[in-house]
């Protein structure tokens, strides 16, 4: 029921901002990659990055994990750890990243509530994190063209679990311009701009053909 009086020109509460969020990188490692049959490894690895770059140009925390980074899974993805080229991912042995303290402790520091994740693979190392993240109250959005199953049915069976239990689905793009959400946004929309046509496909090339010839000031 609409109460016209109580109606006014503000964003929902339930929207992702630079204030708010926190992302999480679930274990994008070659060993992974390798299992990886749900999509285009490069597709994932491209959404991934410009993920990655969404949250830098926001400032929004992002905490890194692997899990059994130096016996069996590899190092994290090279082009995300050039992205945070500071921060320490934290390794693991649970496939639960959420029953890690470290893992725990580092999302607790950042004092925020909306959980942005992705990882490999989403039925196991997403799935098992995302669901106890929902049991302890924390609201969580799943990128899910930034992660990857290792077969479709594996990929899209484990996202239809995690929404079932209050996940909220997404893509990096989604996440990059929810961030963003007004283009008069003087100082991020030169930086998004750029994400957006360095990752973003046929959306990045149309936002370099209109910068060219339409205006240098168009956005997306």
């Amino acid at each position: 029921m609409v109460d016209i009086n109580e109606v006014s020109a503000v964003p929902s509460p339930d929207l992702l901002t630079p204030d708010n969020a926190v992302v999480l990188f679930v274990d994008h490692q070659p060993q992974m990659f390798f299992g990886t049959g749900s999509g285009d490894r490069n597709s994932i690895i491209n959404a991934t990055v410009g993920l990655a770059k969404a949250a830098k140009v926001f400032d929004v925390p992002a905490v890194l994990t692997t899990v059994a980074a130096e016996s069996f899974s590899g190092p994290i993805l090279p082009q995300l750890a050039e992205v945070f080229p500071d921060a320490e991912s934290i390794d693991r042995t649970s496939m639960n990243a959420w029953e890690d303290p470290a893992l725990v402790e580092a999302v607790k520091a950042t004092g925020r509530t909306k959980v942005v994740i992705a990882g490999l693979w989403t039925e196991v190392c997403l799935v098992l994190p995302v669901l106890s993240m929902l049991a302890q109250g924390y609201e969580v959005y799943v990128v899910s063209d930034a992660s990857g199953g290792v077969t479709p049915q594996a990929h899209e069976h484990a996202l239809q679990r995690m929404i079932q239990g209050g996940a909220v689905p997404v893509t990096w793009v989604q996440v990059l311009l929810e961030l963003q959400r007004d283009w008069a946004r003087t100082e991020t929309y030169g930086p998004v701009t750029e994400v957006v046509k360095e990752h973003a496909g046929a959306y990045g090339l149309g936002v370099f053909y209109a910068q060219s010839m339409i205006n240098p000031h168009a956005a997306g």
